[in-house]
C-alpha cells in the first residue's frame, strides 16, 4: 500500500507566518501528512512550486529529495513585494526511484502561503526616530511616553487595498490605530544587543483604518530593556540611552490607483507622559488612572492638554531588521486557584503554577487616590510571601485609582517570576468591589515558539519532572532564552542555554529566537577579544572581569550553533555563526603550551555542584581545569564538522589534527592507560565517555564500571552540576547501566531530579535545594524556583527512554531506540520534526511467564528510521545499520521478549559496617 501524502502549506525560512520576511530570496520549506496506517512507503523525488507574484504565475520543477529550506527559484523579493507560493510532490516507494510512478502520482497541491518582503533597504524608511522634551535622570526611573498622530483619509475616493505598519522603538511599544491594539505582541520590539541590532515589527492594519473619516495613530513606550535598571543589587539604567522613542511607518495604498498615503513618525506628531509613573523589568509598573485622558485614542481630539511637538533622534545606527523569531504573546490564562490569608494577615492569590508574566484586573473600583499594589514572588516560606530570592528587584506592580471602575488592566511594560500574589489595598471584605477569584487572572507570557515534542510514561513523577522543564523553558524564553524570570538578573547566560538546546530544540521550534540570539552572540563576543560573554546582551562588560574567558559558558558560540544544525539541518546557520565559532577556538581561548586551558584562569566549571557551600556554587568535587579542558577537545571535534559542512576543508583538516593532538594530551593528563579518571567523580567521568575521550574499549568499560560505582556510593543520587547533568545519564546508558541510570532518575531524596517534585516544584530549581525540606528557602543569596538548566535531563528522556534521536541533522534519518527500564511499564514520545510527525509508544506487557515489550513508531514521509529493539540494545551506532531495521514512512509495530526489569531495583554500595549504615531504607522506597 502506498501512502496518501499531503504536503503542508509552504514555510519561509524560519520566520513564523511569512509576513514581513527579511529576506530577498527566502528558502522554503513544507512538511507532509498522510493517510496513516499500514506499510506504505514514500521517498519524495521531485517537486513543483508555483509562485504568484506581479499578476502572473511561475512554474519551477526541481528533481530532489530535499523539502526542507530549499532555494528560492525566482527573482529576488523587493521590499513590500508579496508573493504566494504553493507546492507539491512527486514520490515513490523506494525500492522505485524512477520510471514513471514519479511523473504520474503527484501528491495534491498544498495550500497557498504568502510571503511579503519586510523593508530590505535602510533607504526604504521615511520615518524618523522621536522622544518627547524630558531631562534624563539617570538615578530614576524613566517614565514611559505616549506619542499620536491625526491623519486624514477623506481626500482619498478609492477603498483602502492594504496598509502595513513597520515599528520599533528605544524601549518597548505598544501601537494603537483609532484606540484598537496593533497586533498581539508584548514586549516588542524584544531586547536584542540594541547597538548592533534593532528589531522591527511589521502589521497589516487594513481593516483598523477608517476609510473616508480622520484616523488617529498612537504608539506608547515604555523602558523595557532599553532603559530600565539591568544587572543585580543597583545596576545601572539606560545602557543603551536615556530617551525612549518610536520610529513608526504606516504605508497605505489604494484600490485601482498607485498613490500610497505615507504617514511617518516626525515632529509633526505629538507626545506626553504616560500615566504610568514608572514601569521598570524588575521592579514593576505603577499606573495611575487619575492621570488617564480617555480622548487620546479619539481623531476628533485635535488638541489635548498638554500634548506638545515630538523631537526627533538621529535615525538608528544599529541593524534594522524583522526578526525570524516570533514574537512575544500572552500564551494562556491561569485562573487563581485560591485567595487565602497568610499567617501575618496579609491577602495571598495562588495560581497554583509557577509561571511567567502577569496579572490582569477586573472590576476594580476604589475612592480616588486609592493605592492597590499587588507583590509577586514564586514560594511561600512559614504561610508568608518568600520575597528574598528576588534580591533587589521590588517586583511589585501599583494601581492608583480614580473614581471610575478600573474593567480591566494589566501591567504593559514589564513581566514578573511567580506563583503568589500578595494584595495591598483590596480584599474579599471590600463592601464596593470585592477581591473574588473571577476578578484576577495571570496571564502567561513568552515567546510564542511553537511546541515540538511531547513525553509521557507510567510513572507520574517523571511526567511533572518533564512538564516542569516545559514550564521553566516557557517562562525563560522570553525573547531572549534567560536563566531565571523573577530576581535582579533574567539576563541571557550563555551556560544556561548551551546545556539546554539540546533539550529546547526538542520541546518547541527555536530555530528564529535562538538564531537570532546568537547574532547577538556574535557581536558581542567580536568588542571582547573573541571571547563570547558571560551574557548576550552583555550587559555585564562593567559589572564582570572584561574579557574573562570562560569554558563552558562561552562554548555556546560552538555547541548551540552545532546543536541548531543537528535540530534543523539548516547549514545557512553554520555559514553565519563560522566567525564566530572560529574566533572563540581560535583566538578567545586562552591555552597553555600543550594547547589546552591555561590552569591560571578561574573557571566555573561544574557551576551549581550539590556539594558546593551555599555561598560558593563554583566550588565543585570536579577540577574546573578538567571541565574546561573537556569542552575543549570535545568543540574543537565539532569545529571539524561544521568545517567541513561550510566547505572549509583545510580548517576541517587542520581541526581535525588539532582535536587528534588534543585529545592525545588530554589522555595523558588526565587518564590512566586503565581507564581511571583524575577526580573519579560522576561529571569527570560521565564527561569522558560521552566526549569520546577515552581511546581504547577496555578503557571506556572501565570508566564506564567506575561510573556505575560512583552512581551506587552515592546512593543514586545526583553528584554533577551545570556541565555534569546534562551527560550522567547519557554516559550510564552508552555503558550498558541503563538501569542506574533510570535509579538515578527515580530517586526522590535530596539532591535528585525528582526531590523538587516531591516538594510541589512546578518549574525546574536553580539548586537541587532551592527549598529545604523543612520548607525553608535555601541560605544562599542565589537561589531560584525557575531554572531550565537543570532540566536537560529531558533530553535522555526524549533519545534513550523514548529512544527518539536524530541520525542525520534535520531529521531526514533518526533513530527510534527506546531504552525501557525502571519501573516504568510504558512511554510515549513525539516529535514534530521537518518532515513531519515522528511518534515512538512502548509497552511492556506480561504474556504467561514471561514479558512482552512492543513497540509502535510512526515514520513521516520523505525520512527514514533504523530501528533497534531491546534484544539489540548493545549495538554500537556504527553497527545499526548491519543489524537494526530500516522504515520508511508509515505505521509500524514490533514485539520481542523483556527481561530487563529481572535486575531492578539496583541496590546501592554501602561504606561501613556500623549500623548507621545498614537501617535506612533508600533501597526499598520503589
Amino acid at each position: 500500500m502506498i501512502l496518501s501524502v499531503y504536503p503542508s502549506a509552504p514555510a519561509f525560512e524560519h520566520h513564523p507566518d511569512g509576513l514581513g520576511v527579511q529576506h530577498a530570496q527566502p528558502r522554503i520549506s513544507w512538511r507532509f501528512s498522510s493517510n496513516g496506517g499500514g506499510s506504505g512507503e514514500w521517498i519524495q523525488q521531485a517537486y513543483e512550486l508555483k509562485i504568484s507574484r506581479n499578476e502572473s504565475i511561475e512554474t519551477h520543477y526541481f528533481e530532489s529529495e530535499q523539502s526542507v529550506l530549499v532555494p528560492w527559484p525566482s527573482s529576488p523579493l523587493a521590499s513590500r513585494e508579496k508573493a504566494e507560493v504553493r507546492v507539491r510532490c512527486f514520490g515513490a516507494s523506494p525500492s522505485q526511484t524512477t520510471g514513471p510512478n514519479i511523473i504520474d502520482t503527484p501528491t495534491e497541491w498544498s495550500r497557498w502561503a504568502t510571503v511579503e518582503a519586510a523593508l530590505l533597504d535602510k533607504g526604504d524608511w521615511k520615518a524618523q526616530m522621536i522622544t518627547g522634551s524630558m531631562v534624563p535622570q539617570p538615578d530614576r526611573p524613566v517614565r514611559p511616553l505616549r506619542f499620536r498622530k491625526v491623519f486624514e483619509l477623506t481626500e482619498h475616493r478609492n477603498p483602502v487595498t492594504s496598509a502595513r505598519i513597520y515599528v520599533t522603538s528605544y524601549g518597548v511599544y505598544r501601537a494603537f490605530i483609532n484606540g484598537e491594539s496593533v497586533g498581539d505582541h508584548v514586549m516588542a520590539p524584544g531586547w536584542t544587543s540594541y547597538h548592533h541590532r534593532l528589531h522591527y515589527q511589521v502589521f497589516d492594519v487594513t481593516s483598523q483604518l477608517q476609510t473616508h473619516r480622520r484616523n488617529v495613530i498612537e504608539a506608547e513606550v515604555g523602558p523595557g530593556w532599553f532603559a530600565s535598571r539591568l544587572a543585580w543589587g543597583e545596576g545601572r539604567r539606560c545602557i543603551y540611552g536615556d530617551h525612549l522613542g518610536v520610529l513608526l511607518q504606516l504605508e497605505i495604498r489604494f484600490e485601482d490607483s498607485a498613490e500610497q498615503l505615507v504617514v511617518g513618525s516626525d515632529s509633526t506628531w505629538t507626545w506626553k507622559h504616560s500615566p504610568l509613573l514608572s514601569s521598570e523589568i524588575y521592579d514593576g509598573e505603577i499606573y495611575d488612572m487619575t492621570l488617564e485622558q480617555a480622548g487620546w485614542h479619539r481623531a476628533d481630539h485635535d488638541v489635548l492638554l498638554g500634548w506638545k511637538n515630538a523631537n526627533s533622534l538621529p535615525f538608528p545606527k544599529a541593524q534594522l531588521s524583522v526578526p525570524d523569531s516570533p514574537p512575544v504573546r500572552v500564551i494562556e490564562t491561569m485562573p487563581a486557584r485560591r485567595i487565602f490569608t497568610s499567617p501575618s494577615g496579609k491577602v495571598l492569590v495562588d495560581f497554583g503554577q509557577n509561571l511567567t508574566g502577569k496579572i490582569a484586573v477586573r472590576s476594580l473600583k476604589k475612592t480616588a487616590g486609592h493605592r492597590v499594589t499587588f507583590r509577586y514572588a514564586e514560594v511561600l516560606e512559614n504561610g508568608e510571601l518568600g520575597i528574598r530570592p528576588l534580591r533587589s528587584a521590588k517586583a511589585t506592580d501599583a494601581i492608583i485609582c480614580s473614581e471610575e471602575t478600573l474593567n480591566s488592566w494589566s501591567p504593559s511594560y514589564t513581566f514578573h517570576g511567580f506563583r503568589y500574589v500578595e494584595i495591598e489595598g483590596w480584599t474579599p471584605e471590600d463592601t464596593e468591589s470585592p477581591l473574588k477569584q473571577e476578578n484576577i487572572t495571570a496571564l502567561v507570557t513568552h515567546t510564542d515558539m511553537n511546541r515540538t515534542g511531547w513525553f509521557s510514561c507510567s510513572e507520574p513523577l517523571v511526567n511533572r519532572l518533564h512538564e516542569n522543564a516545559i514550564w521553566s523553558m516557557r517562562g525563560n524564553f522570553l525573547s531572549i532564552p534567560t536563566d531565571c524570570p523573577q530576581r535582579d538578573e533574567r539576563m541571557g547566560w550563555t551556560g544556561d542555554i548551551q546545556i539546554f538546546s539540546p533539550s529546547a530544540n526538542f520541546l518547541y521550534n527555536t530555530s528564529g529566537i535562538l538564531f537570532g540570539w546568537l547574532q547577538d552572540l556574535a557581536s558581542e563576543q567580536a568588542l571582547a577579544g573573541g571571547v563570547p560573554p558571560l551574557v548576550v546582551p552583555n550587559i555585564l562588560k562593567d559589572e564582570w572581569p572584561p574579557y574573562a574567558p570562560h569554558a563552558v559558558w562561552a562554548d555556546a558560540a560552538v555547541l548551540v550553533p552545532w546543536n541548531l544544525y543537528s535540530s534543523y539541518g539548516d547549514p545557512g546557520i553554520l555559514r553565519h555563526q563560522y566567525p564566530s565559532m572560529q574566533m572563540w577556538l581560535d583566538q578567545g581561548i586562552r591555552r597553555d603550551a600543550s594547547g589546552l586551558w591555561d590552569p591560571s584562569l578561574w573557571q566555573l566549571g561544574d557551576w551549581l555542584d550539590p556539594a558546593a557551600p551555599a555561598h560558593n556554587p563554583g566550588e565543585s568535587n570536579t577540577d574546573s581545569d578538567f571541565v574546561a579542558n573537556a569542552y575543549l577537545v570535545h568543540i574543537t571535534s565539532v569545529m571539524s564538522k561544521a568545517a567541513a559542512i561550510v566547505g572549509r576543508q583545510d580548517d576541517a583538516k587542520r581541526y581535525t589534527e588539532d582535536w587528534q593532538r588534543l585529545r592525545g594530551t588530554f589522555q595523558k593528563r588526565y587518564i590512566t592507560p586503565d581507564g581511571l579518571v583524575v577526580g573519579d567523580t560522576q561529571t569527570s567521568l560521565a564527561l569522558a565517555l560521552v566526549f569520546n575521550l577515552l581511546e581504547t574499549p577496555e578503557q571506556k568499560r572501565s570508566a564506564g564500571e567506575r561510573l556505575a560505582r560512583r552512581v551506587r556510593l552515592a546512593k543514586f543520587r545526583v553528584a554533577t552540576g551545570f556541565a555534569g547533568t546534562p551527560v550522567i545519564t547519557h554516559a550510564l546508558t552508552l555503558t550498558g547501566h541503563t538501569q542506574l541510570a533510570f535509579r538515578m532518575l527515580l530517586e526522590r531524596k535530596c539532591p535528585s531530579w525528582l526531590y523538587p517534585v516531591t516538594m510541589g516544584a512546578t518549574t525546574m530549581w536553580e539548586r537541587w535545594d532551592s527549598m529545604l525540606p523543612d520548607g525553608s528557602i535555601h541560605p544562599g543569596q542565589m537561589t531560584s524556583f525557575n531554572h531550565y538548566a537543570l532540566g536537560s535531563i529531558v533530553n535522555w528522556l526524549h533519545e534513550c527512554v523514548g529512544g527518539i534521536r536524530a541520525l542525520e541533522p534535520g531529521w531526514k534519518t533518526f533513530f527510534i531506540r527506546p531504552h525501557p527500564g525502571g519501573a516504568l511499564d510504558w512511554a510515549e514520545t513525539r516529535y514534530e520534526s521537518p518532515y513531519g510527525t515522528i511518534k515512538s509508544y512502548w509497552i511492556i506487557k506480561s504474556d504467561g511467564d514471561k514479558k512482552m515489550f512492543h513497540l509502535t513508531i510512526t515514520v513521516p514521509p520523505n525520512s527514514m528510521a533504523w530501528v533497534l529493539t531491546p534484544e539489540k540494545q548493545g549495538l554500537k551506532d556504527t553497527d545499526v545499520k548491519e543489524s537494526g531495521l530500516r522504515c520508511f514512512s508509515g505505521d509500524h509495530e514490533f514485539s520481542c521478549e523483556y527481561t530487563g526489569q529481572n535486575d531492578w531495583p539496583p541496590k546501592r554500595l554501602r561504606i561501613g559496617y556500623g549500623p548507621e549504615n545498614l537501617d535506612d531504607d533508600d533501597d526499598n522506597y520503589l
